[in-house]
């Protein structure tokens, strides 16, 4: 056997270097981590477990040399995915599958989607995700309330809120009602409901038990839908369930919400409400909330409202949360009286 030589004759050539495809999940977020730089990856770092970043800092400690080819296939890998679920969010499974296959090829989009959805949960209903609403609306119009109340839960509130204003007034509240009492639902409802309205669209069920529906449901549909409705919808709340519906009304708007007034209506709430009151609201809220308050008082007023709040020292938050449900009820009255006006996304703002 010739001197430095293997047993078999031939010169070790050292490992062979892994390719892409044989990198693990974890290997390959290392090498994704490596490639953007510290900077960036810091910032994800804040978003992960801290058993998540031990493994990806492992795995980074385990890298050797990163050739280019390695770094831009996973960098390309890591858009793809991106895309892919971008798309999927916006419309749909099949939609997203549409929009890969155009731009990457019918085979490379259903290799992406197949690895998205092996461990991607759809929520149920998300097949009408693009249906117009008001579409939507003559298919499930004339369905019991409580099937009402399932779709619109499992819809976005936008969406939803247009179907819950245009439901007929005998069942609107009922409707809400329901949303705002419901809990979980079990996978064979969701899947007949489904079934009812594949006839009429297309259908997707989910295997897992769901959660949708409650008080916060109900309160970000409310706050998308006319204020005819939403008065109506309240009102008869109020005969049917008070708790309920004073539970919905403190939430539909909230102190730091006072921003989305205009400066003439924040102006007219300021004289209706007590001072200290007030300085009690301001302490826990954003700068930018606070400012808001500022700006639409007199400079004198403003520092000795500030004056008020530093000096008044810590306070428990039950009394902070006590002002601004008080500050609160002051907006609701005074828009109820046409006095000042709430903003409401999708509402035309008309001035006569």
């Amino acid at each position: 056997m010739a001197k430095g030589g293997s047993a078999s004759g031939v010169v070790s050539a050292g490992p062979k270097k892994k390719g892409v495809k044989d990198c693990t999940g974890r290997q390959k977020a290392a090498i994704f981590l490596v490639s953007i730089g510290s900077e960036l990856s810091a910032e994800i770092f804040k978003y992960l477990r801290e058993d998540e970043i031990e493994t990806l800092t492992f795995e980074i400690a385990r890298l050797e040399t990163i050739d280019s080819d390695q770094k831009d296939t996973i960098l390309q890998e890591f858009q793809e995915l991106m895309m892919a679920n971008q798309f999927i969010s916006t419309g749909g499974i099949d939609y997203a599958r549409e929009l890969l296959e155009k731009s990457l090829g019918s085979q490379k989009a259903i290799d992406i989607i197949n690895r998205l959805t092996s461990s991607l949960q759809v929520r149920p209903f998300d097949f009408i995700r693009r249906t117009d609403p008001t579409h939507l609306l003559n298919f499930i119009q004339q369905e019991h309330p409580q099937t009402i109340a399932l779709i619109l839960a499992y819809l976005e509130p936008n969406k939803a809120s247009v179907i819950l204003q245009n439901l007929s007034h005998s069942i609107q509240s009922d409707v809400a009602r329901r949303i705002a009492t419901m809990d979980r639902t079990s996978p064979e409802v969701l899947r007949e409901v489904e079934r009812v309205l594949e006839k009429k669209l297309s259908t997707l069920s989910s295997e897992d038990y769901t959660t949708a529906g409650g008080v916060e449901n109900i309160v970000e549909i409310l706050n998308l839908v006319d204020r005819a409705s939403e008065k109506q919808i309240i009102e008869a709340l109020e005969d049917e369930d008070p708790e309920l519906a004073e539970e919905i009304k403190k939430r539909m708007f909230v102190f730091e919400d006072i921003v989305l007034l205009s400066d003439r209506d924040i102006q007219k709430v300021m004289r209706e409400v007590d001072s200290q009151e007030l300085s009690k609201a301001l302490k826990s809220v954003e700068i930018e909330v606070q400012e808001k308050i500022f700006k639409n008082m007199s400079k004198r007023a403003a520092t000795m409202l500030k004056e008020d709040m530093e000096y008044m020292g810590p306070i428990r938050l039950k009394d902070v949360e006590e002002a601004q449900q008080k500050i609160v009820s002051i907006i609701r009255h005074l828009e109820d009286t046409g006095d000042v006006v709430i903003a409401r996304s999708g509402e035309d703002e008309m001035v006569v």
